[in-house]
């Protein structure tokens, strides 16, 4: 098993396939144009399922795929079908574009669960976050995930100025869709121009949501980052990730691989070690990876503090969210 020097034990493990995305949301991309990885410095298809099943033997028991956007890698249903043979919970988070395309090989791989980034249900302001018009393409492949029996998350980044007029509207959405709705506070990664100005907290949403709707507190398991609630007789429920306003790193479980075979042991930690490189030498891995865990800090990376107002973004050092994977 994979312990840090918390005694955290992590059996999480998400994979960045790519950090090409087709859209182009300026939270997780920067606004400057994009200098992407070339692609001998990415992981082959199998060097992904071998850093997978190195990860597996040592206690992995949960595997996500993200990106960039993965589903716009070209191997992506080879490996899924690859990773699928592996003793894991796997599954995805997706801008969801492309998921009529690849619907019968998720089903046969065994994905259960999916989670589809949605910023807001309005096509104009679609448009003006991911500067695609793309916003039809995506809310029927929504719907084709739940009629065909997909567990479906809807996150929606909750960005100042935007996210207040439509909370309500999404909530809404669990009243006849089972659909789970969680709003993610607004977090600095490099080149997002993040200001603490600009988080929308999980409390201030919560009382947005409250004249509109009676709501219940669900009960939260051990390694959830969603605080869930529901209202009372609606099929779906909504959740808030409050990474700014209440950390929940002292439960944290989760590894990162980035696309370039970088492990990182927290979203925000500066730190990486190279994976890929020891592969590629044809050394062994899992020192490397027990060597990360036991560097991890207590929260947030040790860049910041509880108090996200006193966060400073410019002191961070990190990769933007797309080169990380999320």
């Amino acid at each position: 098993m994979l312990h840090d020097s918390f005694g955290r034990i992590h059996d999480y493990l998400r994979i960045s396939l790519t950090d090409h995305c087709n859209f182009r949301c300026s939270y997780c991309m920067p606004v400057e144009e994009m200098e992407w990885m070339p692609q001998s410095k990415l992981m082959s298809a199998q060097e992904i399922v071998n850093l997978a099943q190195v990860f597996v033997g040592l206690g992995v028991k949960k595997i996500r795929l993200t990106g960039g956007e993965p589903l716009a890698r070209k191997e992506f249903p080879e490996i899924l079908e690859q990773l699928s043979a592996l003793p894991v919970e796997l599954t995805l988070t997706t801008n969801g574009v492309l998921i009529h395309k690849h619907l019968e090989a998720l089903k046969k791989a065994g994905v259960r669960s999916i989670n589809v980034s949605l910023d807001t249900l309005q096509p104009e302001k679609f448009f003006k976050l991911t500067r695609r018009d793309q916003f039809s393409q995506v809310w029927d492949n929504v719907q084709l995930l739940l009629q065909a029996g997909f567990r479906v998350k809807l996150n929606a980044v909750a960005l100042h100025g935007m996210i207040e007029e439509e909370v309500g509207d999404f909530v809404q959405l669990t009243e006849k869709l089972p659909i789970h709705v969680r709003f993610i506070e607004f977090m600095p990664f490099s080149g997002n121009h993040w200001q603490s100005k600009k988080v929308v907290t999980a409390a201030e949403l919560l009382d947005l949501v409250r004249p509109r709707f009676e709501v219940i507190k669900l009960e939260d398991q051990q390694h959830d980052t969603a605080k869930k609630y529901q209202v009372p007789g609606f099929v779906g429920t909504f959740a808030f990730i409050t990474t700014m306003s209440e950390h929940f790193c002292g439960s944290c479980n989760r590894l990162r691989l980035t696309a370039d075979g970088k492990i990182k042991n927290c979203l925000f930690g500066k730190e990486e070690l190279d994976l890929l490189g020891a592969l590629r030498k044809g050394e062994e891995v899992e020192s490397i990876i027990r060597l990360s865990l036991s560097r991890k800090h207590a929260a947030l990376g040790g860049q910041f503090g509880a108090d996200y107002t006193q966060a400073n973004p410019e002191a961070i050092e990190n990769r933007s969210m797309i080169s990380i994977g999320g």
